[in-house]
């Protein structure tokens, strides 16, 4: 395990890290000895907050709401002339109650859409330019985005926001298609934490590191990339 936080050390900005997911991606990043720039979103304390305190060196922390363009343009001027091997944004909400797409109310059905489908492209847009010109781009996308694999339903608006998220990204790509950049649309797997509730198929460990070792595998492969958390392409 690496714990050096020198110059040499890569460096992560990880956008949403207060809990589930977001968390244990900065706290494996730190003990892989990346230099870690992780957000939460307002101001109570979190154990994000813990971790900073612990490798002051190694984790710092920034507060910005995703939903709220203001914010992330704020965050952009705070963090100008920094720059970073890895931008990667983890933002995820499900709709309350759950139901089909018939059932929701517009108000829930625009509050999931714009967390997990617009708010992480107007990160990426806006945060691009902080990312080194080989550096990989990233966004918590899910398995449940999948089209392709989509033949049990169930979890409706949440699996139609993974599937806009996706389709997003790929006109973002499109846009930059010969860069030398990696994108990459991550499906963790479903995890035991966060979104994915008490009766995930996988724990946190078994999750979170391999999606770390994937995104890293991926820093010499530009374009598109819609991968698990073992690397294995997921069908569009």
């Amino acid at each position: 395990m690496t714990t050096n936080n020198s110059a040499s050390s890569k460096r992560v900005l990880l956008i949403g890290a207060s809990r589930g997911l977001g968390l244990a991606l900065a706290r494996e990043w730190q003990r892989e000895g990346w230099h870690v720039v992780a957000t939460v979103r307002g101001t109570q304390r979190t154990e994000l907050h813990d971790l900073a305190e612990a490798h002051p060196d190694g984790v710092e922390i920034e507060t910005v709401d995703v939903t709220v363009p203001e914010q992330v343009t704020a965050v952009r001027e705070r963090l100008e002339g920094r720059a970073f091997d890895l931008l990667f944004v983890n933002a995820g909400v499900t709709n309350e109650p759950e139901g089909t797409v018939a059932e929701t109310s517009t108000e829930e059905f625009v509050r999931v859409m714009v967390t997990n489908a617009l708010s992480p492209l107007r990160v990426v847009e806006t945060l691009s330019d902080l990312v080194t010109g080989t550096g990989t781009i990233g966004v918590m996308s899910s398995g449940q985005g999948s089209v392709a694999n989509n033949e049990r339903g169930g979890h409706e608006v949440y699996r139609g926001s993974k599937a806009a998220l996706n389709t997003f990204m790929r006109s973002y790509a499109a846009r930059h298609e010969g860069e030398s950049r990696p994108l990459v649309l991550m499906a963790p797997g479903w995890v035991r934490i966060g979104v994915g509730g008490p009766n995930g198929r996988l724990t946190v460990e078994e999750s979170i590191p391999n999606v770390v070792r994937t995104l890293d595998s991926l820093r010499d492969s530009p374009g598109l990339h819609y991968v698990d958390y073992l690397g294995k392409t997921v069908a569009w």
